[in-house]
Formats: structure tokens, sequence, C-alpha cells
């Protein structure tokens, strides 16, 4: 069976949604006002509404995050917005709290990656409970995801694969709801895993100083898309719902044009899961897009540079070394081109990123607005904002068809325009043509402007000899692209019954990890009290599950061939304001623990 392959690229608004689904996505998930795992970037119903009708001209898809917990004074609300999102067509939400369950609503549910689904336990249980879709951990490995497709193979699994990485387990991070009062679980991360820390010994010996010891590179598996579609993905995943959209046109132009070369490499396996092809008037380039450097993260197993230890900011793209230095110019050694207006950065002596605007440019010699002081012969610069490139984005930068044929055939008493299964008719009094008519009537029916579609052939019959008005070719036109237009709102299947409930929840090993925020929720785990950290913060409570792990990535993982520490443990991060978070190395289950 030739399974259907899914790009699902972000949206911060309608713009950003439009432009995803021009430039190749088959899908796009977007927030609405609240209950969003992204606060800042909620969109109303009217516009989401909008959104649906674009996208599903196209057969692609909308799914709207709902994935925060959600407190008791808020489930009316939460009620009434899933009958709206059902009232403007979307094709599934996203979930985290528990409590959705019991609204019987007729949208398919989707689990978020917030309900950390890490094992195909849990996503067993999540199929059992009627989730339709799964959206798995960051941290899973290929070889994982393929294990659990084979174990549960009747649910749709969704693996993100480019983007923002965070460092623990989605769903069970209370660091910021700890720290700013700001719960990653309620859409308000504050990014504390970007934050600088100093990792610190038991005997008060620092390690490392002032390094942003948590912070991860970005996320880039377009060269392990093959890979994850053999092991079972169905879905692959954009991240950036704060992203602007030239970030939204480039990254999905570069995983669409991937995906095309998937499926025409295996066309007896695999399709796009929406139709239309797109032209793109630049070339996508995922150097040239906000990055922390990229990674594959686990996908082939644990290794020691996933993390972005010297800056949480973007640097972007490699554009050569410095050469030499004026007093108020430097020349650049490499190939690159640059641009009145370009972005540079560097890494300093005090590994600080460094950056500078360029004001003019001479070839590959770059007069600064300003000098930076820490610039030297034979450092390495980065381009993290390119004038021209972001000026093609600005502008419509791609342009999606449908390819149809068309058929124009007589009939009793006039004719008939079809293409595929759909046809529409006018009665049109048969005139015999005096002269061929191949030619208008290819023009006039190929005139499709503004529409989704684009014609690839007219089909006539050999001894088609009438002569059409072409008022009345375009109307006939006219009203079978009305018809084509003409599909169901949405194309989800009716959503699985609520009724096979496991007896009892997942196990985690401290109850706030079941994040409980509602009696509704409560009443689903089979609980009689809110466990949610966010309402009865735990003392000594795990704030960070992270498959990162300090030991391996300083090189100290005896277990993985690294050198035996010299340092007394238990380590401890240590921030500036000198609040310190143990670390706990959990070998058994390859992860560490951050402990408030």
């Amino acid at each position: 069976m030739i399974r259907p392959l899914e790009l699902l690229a972000p949206a911060k608004n309608l713009e950003c949604g439009i432009a995803a689904i021009d430039h190749g996505a088959d899908a796009v998930y977007i927030g609405a006002q609240r209950f969003g795992a992204r606060a800042s970037a909620g969109n109303s119903v009217d516009n989401i509404a909008r959104l649906c009708d674009y996208a599903h001209q196209f057969q692609a898809k909308v799914y709207v995050t709902v994935n925060t917990i959600i407190y008791d004074d808020e489930l009316d609300d939460t009620r009434q917005l899933l009958a709206e999102l059902a009232g403007a067509y979307v094709d599934a939400i996203l979930v985290q709290d528990m409590s959705l369950l019991t609204f019987h609503s007729s949208l398919p549910l989707h689990a978020s990656t917030q309900t950390d689904n890490r094992t195909t336990e849990k996503v067993a249980w999540l199929r059992d409970l009627g989730f339709s879709r799964v959206v798995l951990a960051r941290e899973l490995s290929i070889d994982e995801i393929r294990a659990i497709h084979e174990s549960v193979p009747d649910v749709e699994l969704e693996v993100f694969v480019h983007g923002a990485l965070c460092v623990s387990y989605s769903g069970q991070c209370y660091a910021s709801q700890y720290c700013f009062r700001r719960s990653a679980n309620r859409g308000e991360c504050a990014q504390f895993c970007r934050m600088q820390f100093d990792l610190v010994d038991a005997d008060g010996r620092v390690i490392e100083h002032d390094r942003h010891l948590l912070s991860l590179k970005d996320m880039c598996q377009i060269d392990n898309l093959e890979a994850l579609a053999e092991a079972g993905a169905t879905s692959f995943k954009i991240e950036g719902r704060l992203k602007d959209v030239g970030y939204v046109k480039n990254v999905t132009a570069a995983y669409s044009e991937r995906l095309n070369q998937l499926v025409r490499r295996h066309p007896d396996r695999y399709r796009r899961a929406s139709l239309g092809h797109c032209r793109y008037t630049f070339t996508p380039n995922l150097q040239k897009t906000f990055n922390r450097g990229y990674t594959d993260y686990f996908a082939h197993g644990r290794r020691p540079d996933i993390a972005s230890f010297d800056t949480p900011k973007a640097m972007g793209e490699f554009v050569g070394t410095v050469k030499e230095l004026s007093r108020n110019a430097l020349t650049v050694a490499g190939t690159a081109r640059f641009a009145n207006g370009d972005g540079l950065c560097f890494l300093n002596a005090e590994r600080q990123l460094e950056g500078f605007r360029v004001n003019r440019v001479e070839g590959n010699r770059l007069f600064p607005q300003q000098m930076p002081a820490g610039l030297h012969p034979g450092q390495r610069l980065y381009r993290n904002s390119d004038q021209e490139f972001e000026r093609l984005l600005a502008k419509p930068s791609a342009e999606r068809k449908i390819p149809i044929t068309l058929s124009l055939q007589p009939t009793t008493d006039g004719f008939r325009l079809s293409s595929g299964n759909i046809s529409v008719e006018m009665a049109i009094v048969h005139q015999t043509a005096e002269k061929p008519q191949r030619d208008n009537i290819v023009r006039q029916l190929t005139r499709l402007g503004n529409t989704p579609y684009e014609c690839r052939e007219v089909d006539l019959p050999a001894d088609f000899n009438y002569f059409i008005p072409s008022s009345q070719l375009a109307e006939l036109r006219r009203q079978l692209v009305t018809a084509l237009s003409s599909h169901p709102h949405s194309s989800h299947p009716a959503q699985l019954a609520h009724t096979a409930h496991p007896t009892s929840a997942p196990h985690y090993p401290q109850p706030h990890l079941y994040n409980i925020a509602n009696t509704e929720a409560a009443r689903f785990y089979g609980v009689d009290q809110l466990t949610a950290y966010e309402l009865r913060p735990a003392h000594d409570a795990v704030l960070m599950q992270c498959r990162h792990c300090l030991r391996f990535a300083l090189g100290f993982c005896v277990r993985n061939g690294g050198r035996r520490p010299t340092w007394r443990e238990p380590l401890s991060l240590r921030l500036g304001d000198g609040r310190t978070f143990r670390l706990e190395f959990d070998c058994r289950n390859c992860q560490m623990n951050v402990y408030a």
C-alpha cells in the first residue's frame, strides 16, 4: 500500500500558515487564542477558519494546539473553544490535558509531545484512549521509532525533524515555573535552558564557568527523512510557532523538495499527503535560516556534539575567515558574496558571540558600521543576516498549483467539461465550426488564473467540430473550478470513540509528573487531588529529565569510553545569582535529572 507522507509546518499566524501551504506543507499547526503551548502565538478562530479554507483547497490539513494543562475555571472556555474549532473545520487538535477526552468532541485527537511519548507502552496507552496520532519525544532514535511502529502499527507517528530543541523531555520540565513562575506546561516557558551556568562539584570546585550547559543546537533531520519514513513515521514536523514568515518559507520549501525526491525514488511506496506542486523564486538554504548550529540529535544514538555551550543565539552560515584588518575595514578569505546591511558574527576570545553590521561592501572587503574590538586575523566569520536572501523571501516567493486534465465532450443539448470524476454540463446550442476551434478552446479553458489549478492537457474527441463562444467556454471553466473546489471542508475520519480507557495512568517516579491541573483530569487518572507542579510545588522535585548528559558531553562517561571523572559528586549547575540545581546521573536509564 502506498503510504502518504506529511510535511507539517508551524504557523505563528494566518500569514505564516498560508506561506507554509504555498511553500509545500501538507499540514500546518497553529495556536488558538488560548491553551496553546506557545502563549504568545495565539490566533482568532476566524483566522483559523480562513486558514482551513485555504489549506483544504490542496487537501492539506490544519491542526490546532490545545496542548497546555487546564485549570478548573478554564474547562468551560475550553469546551467552547473546541466547539468553535469544529465549526471552523479544523482537522485535529493537539492535546496534553486528559480532561479533554471527557468533552466528547467530534475532532480527532493528536497526543502532543507534551504528554511525554517516549515508550511503546505509552504510545499503545494513548492509542487505546482513541488518539489517532502520537507526537513522539524528540529524543528518540530511529531504531526506537521503528520499534514503536512495529509494536503499535495502527497509530500515526509524528516526529520532529527541524528546529529548536528542548533539553528536557517535553511535559516534564518545571524549571521555568520554579525559577520564574512561568509554566512551560502553560505555554509560558522562560527558556531556563538557554541561561549561563557554572558546573560545580561537591567540593565547590568550578569545572565549567559561565557556559550555556543546557543549551542545545537546533535539530536538522533533512538527511534522515527516508530512514524515518522506513521506520514508520507518518508526519515530519518543523518546530517554530514563534518564527517569522521567512523561516517558514525557507525551511518548508527545503523539506518539501527533499520529500518530493523521496517520493520520486519510491513512487510505489510513498506519496505526498496533499495535492499540488510548488515553484519557488529562491533556492532553499537551511544555513541561511535562524539556527544555533545543527544536529540530528539522537537519531543514530548518543553523540557528544549536540549542545551549543558557547552561545544560545543563532550564528548562521560560515562565510570565511578574517584575512586582514585595517582601521575601518576587514578582508575575508572565502568564496561568499556579501551585501550592504549583512549581519556577521564571531566568537571572541572570551567565547562570547560578538556581532556587527556591514555598512559597505567592495568585493570581499567589508566596511562595518563600527569595527568590533574582538576581531583578529584568522577568526571564523558567520552570517546571521543575509540581506539578499531576506529580500527574496520578503516578496511573493512561491506558487502552488494542482495539475489537472480537462475533457470536453458534447451532450444531447450542450457540452460537458470534466476533470477526473468531477464534471459540469451546460445547455449550449450545437453549432458546426467553419474553421478549426481547438486552439481557442484550449486557450479559454486553460485560463485558470488565480485558482489553485493549472491545466496539463485538454482532451477533445477526434471528431470534435463545434463552435462554442468564448464567453460560454469561460462559464464552463468557471463552473468546473467551483465544482472542483467544493470538496468537504475537512477530510479527517470520524473520531474514535473514547471508550477504551485504561484502568491506570502511566507510572512516573513522582506524582507531580502527571500534570493533573483540574478535577476532570483527576477523575480520569483516578486520584483525589490535583498534582500539577504549578499548583502543588513538590519539595526537591525533578525539574528536568534530560537525555542530554553533561558527563557524556564533557567526555567523562566511563560506560561510553570516557575518562574517569576527577570531581566529587553530586555536581550542580549554578546560576549567576547563586541559585544551584543538583544533577543526578541515572545511568541505568541513560538520563540526567536536574533537581530544585
